[in-house]
């Protein structure tokens, strides 16, 4: 697919007020440089702040930019993928709103683009602003990941790309929910790149992934794509309970052969206290795994849309025109 528009920037957004301008200013001068045309899809996850009206004021002045602004907060990978939705160039960058990632990084993504590349991605080799608890937490999430999937996924990396506009049809066409995406970039396959940089500490406002949103993206990252936690838990319920037979043989022969009496019940409600948990913790991990699936089978639509600014709406979205009340636009099928 070759089209007019040579760069779509997807910026997903969650109350950056703060921010903001700043990011607009910036991703504009890099883009300019390149001398190609380029559109800025910047989509509102459900702000409460300014930032949303700030930019659909930039899109009646700016024809290069687009607002999607959802109808609530979806999430982080939810609204990356609604930019790749509506996004038109033949190359699209993803980049977050906080500058932690530097828009000067692009010009050399698109030069290793230029050179067949179909994902190029950044690499972190440093974090700044970011606590010791942060940095560690986030290096035992990927390492774990990595070793837990049948997928390379590459480690230190965020959803600061480049994809080839045949990797963005591929990504369309996948449905999950619980969506991890730099994790189903890997999985499309394609020719990779990685660029490593230092990341930068916000600019201004709070973190978007405080220790909660964390816990469910690694969650959604390693459900996604490994089942090797449930083998896991076969296999260590397998070595418990074959342990705890061959204490009951070692009871019972006590009992049966022997005057020692078995002593310790203190000792005995620990073992009893730790199996139960190892039970109700194995019952946890087929709980996230089934949720999941019942999440996949409700139907629903990815996300939904309140309202577009700045450009045309693309083919095929469903829509639905009610009088007195903005255009209501469904996202696509999960």
């Amino acid at each position: 697919m070759v089209s007019d528009m040579r760069y779509s920037i997807i910026i997903p957004m969650y109350n950056e007020e703060e921010v903001i301008q700043e990011t607009y200013r910036r991703i504009t001068k890099v883009m300019e440089e390149t001398g190609e045309a380029y559109e800025l899809v910047f989509v509102n996850d459900g702000s409460t702040d300014h930032c949303a009206q700030m930019i659909e004021e930039y899109s009646y002045w700016d024809p290069s930019v687009r607002l999607i602004d959802f109808s609530r907060n979806f999430g982080h990978q939810i609204s990356i993928s609604a930019g790749m939705d509506y996004a038109r160039g033949d190359a699209v960058v993803i980049i977050d709103a906080d500058l932690q990632d530097p828009p000067e990084l692009i010009p050399e993504m698109i030069a290793e683009w230029k050179k067949g590349y179909e994902v190029v991605y950044a690499k972190r080799v440093k974090r700044k602003g970011e606590s010791l608890f942060k940095k560690w937490t986030a290096s035992a999430f990927y390492r774990i990941l990595r070793y837990s999937t049948d997928i390379s996924i590459p480690v230190d990396t965020g959803d600061f790309r480049l994809m080839d506009r045949k990797v963005v049809e591929q990504m369309k066409r996948l449905p999950e929910k619980n969506r991890f995406v730099r994790g189903l970039v890997s999985w499309v396959g394609f020719r990779h790149k990685a660029l490593e940089y230092e990341r930068e500490e916000r600019l201004a406002g709070e973190t978007k992934y405080p220790l909660k949103r964390m816990v469910k993206l690694s969650l959604d990252g390693i459900t996604s794509f490994s089942t090797k936690p449930l083998k896991l838990a076969g296999i260590l319920g397998a070595l418990l309970s074959a342990s705890g037979f061959l204490y009951l043989l070692y009871v019972l022969y006590l009992a049966l052969f022997t005057d020692s009496a078995v002593k310790g019940w203190a000792s005995m409600i620990g073992i009893t206290l730790t199996f139960n948990g190892f039970v109700l913790l194995m019952l946890g991990i087929l709980g996230e795994y089934i949720g999941r699936i019942y999440e996949e089978t409700k139907g629903r639509p990815l996300y939904i849309v309140r309202e577009v600014y700045g450009g045309q709406r693309p083919a095929g979205k469903p829509t639905e025109k009610q009088p007195g009340r903005p255009l209501q636009e469904a996202g696509r099928q999960g």
